[in-house]
């Protein structure tokens, strides 16, 4: 019984060889040299396939034996999967947690699923245990709201340049309007998700504070009510086009309107940090650790912003 193990054993490494080696396994071939039936060489290589397909989750590397029908045999198929490292898996729980999106039900399992799809078990205990304190201690968002299947319908209708309608709950007197937009980009901004999109009615531009506003309008996606994708299609011209990351670098609280430069002195310790959270921020000028920036930004949310800083920073237009 041992000789027959080991005589299995050192026939499937050497198909496995002859597979790693780029030839083609032929099932006649392999009984004819090692003097068994085709039934057996089928089993070795489903086991070789089995043993692939564990490796897979540990190197990041897919492997398939697959039936080449020109050549009649079996040959090795390898396809390089970019894998998360563990520090990388770490950092985006960590992220994640920390941006306080979702109710903790989605919170928790999105995490749970990240971590067993991209760590190995035996490094899943600490990771687990790395984040356990903040996920114990998260603090879900007070709109508790479930909303994951209406961003994935709005991403399918601006990939599709699909017209929406919604209800939509403002936020100024609590009220539910209905709005028909053309969905231009989805964003994250402090704490909540945001859909931006362009709206046709005239009646409703009334109540812009800038007459034919040519930015888009900014709506938090988990107070969206009721939403319909429909059938009747919108053109951008790609010259047209909107380009979230572009305004995203120019919006602050996710306020909208319109574009202007702002300038300002800040005596603050960390100039860094203000040219991190304006990206289009310039030091024009810096004397005595007092530094001169102009920046370019949409809407009011700069004026929220520049209140925030107190005594530090000192707008000047």
């Amino acid at each position: 019984m041992e000789e027959n193990r080991n005589d299995k054993i050192q026939r499937i490494l050497g198909i496995y060889t002859k597979l790693l080696e780029g030839r083609i396994v032929n099932k006649q071939t392999e009984a004819a040299i090692y003097g068994v039936n085709e039934r057996s060489i089928q089993r070795d290589v489903n086991d070789i396939r089995d043993f692939l397909e564990l490796d897979a989750g540990e190197t990041g590397v897919v492997n398939s034996v697959v039936y080449d029908r020109m050549q009649k045999g079996y040959r090795l198929e390898s396809v390089y999967r970019a894998k998360l490292t563990n520090p990388e898996v770490l950092a985006i729980c960590k992220i994640l947690l920390d941006s306080r999106a979702f109710v903790k039900e989605e919170m928790t399992q999105m995490i749970n699923k990240l971590i067993d799809c991209c760590v190995p078990q035996s490094n899943q205990k600490m990771v687990k245990e790395l984040i356990s304190n903040e996920e114990f201690h998260y603090v879900e968002p007070r709109h508790k709201t479930k909303f994951m299947d209406q961003m994935w319908q709005l991403g399918q209708a601006i990939k599709g340049c699909n017209y929406v309608q919604m209800d939509y709950l403002r936020t100024k007197d609590k009220t539910v309007v209905t709005r028909k937009v053309k969905p231009v980009a989805i964003m994250f901004s402090e704490y909540y998700f945001y859909l931006t999109a362009f709206i046709d009615d005239k009646e409703v531009q009334k109540d812009f504070d800038v007459i034919n506003d040519s930015f888009p309008t900014i709506y938090r996606i988990d107070r969206i009510r009721k939403l319909k994708v429909l059938d009747e299609h919108f053109h951008i011209p790609y010259s047209s086009r909107f380009e979230e990351g572009k305004f995203r670098k120019r919006v602050q609280f996710m306020y909208g309107g319109k574009l202007q430069k702002v300038k300002f002195r800040y005596s603050g310790a960390d100039i860094d940090a203000i040219l991190d959270r304006l990206p289009t921020a310039r030091i024009l000028d810096e004397e005595d650790g007092v530094y001169t920036v102009s920046a370019e930004v949409f809407g009011k949310g700069i004026d929220m912003w520049l209140r925030s800083q107190g005594d530090v920073v000192e707008r000047m237009e």
